[in-house]
């Protein structure tokens, strides 16, 4: 088994990894977009691509990849705020989309719209 960590501060504070791999995949936390650097109020499909971004890093840094995704999970407090999303899930899994969940509820900070979780095959 393998952790990846991402330099978040949360990661020590709540005790997870960007992600794990094992038994053959690859389990990517939760993913927020955004930015600590940034201004926190950005819409939501900027973070939908900030959040992807992180997930590639880390898909990247375990041997696997975007394209090797088999499941991805969206949280969003606003559920009607997904379809802002789905030019940025088109360009990320238009030619190799996973089963998909969306979920609305409510998010640990106000300011964040959208977290995605996935699970990919490794290697």
């Amino acid at each position: 088994m393998k952790r990846i960590f991402s330099g978040s501060p949360y990661e020590p504070r709540i005790a997870y990894a960007r992600a794990v791999v094992a038994n053959g995949f690859v389990f990517v936390s939760g993913t927020t977009g955004i930015d600590p650097d940034g201004p926190a109020d950005q819409p939501v499909e900027a973070q939908c691509r900030l959040a992807l971004s992180r997930i590639k890093a880390a898909l990247e840094e375990a041997g696997s990849g975007i394209d090797r995704v088999v499941r991805v999970t969206y949280i969003l407090p606003d559920g009607g705020e997904f379809e802002a999303c789905w030019p940025v899930l088109q360009e990320t899994f238009a030619e190799t989309p996973p089963a998909a969940t969306m979920i609305e509820a409510k998010l640990i900070d106000p300011a964040m719209k959208i977290e995605i979780e996935v699970t990919a095959l490794a290697g």
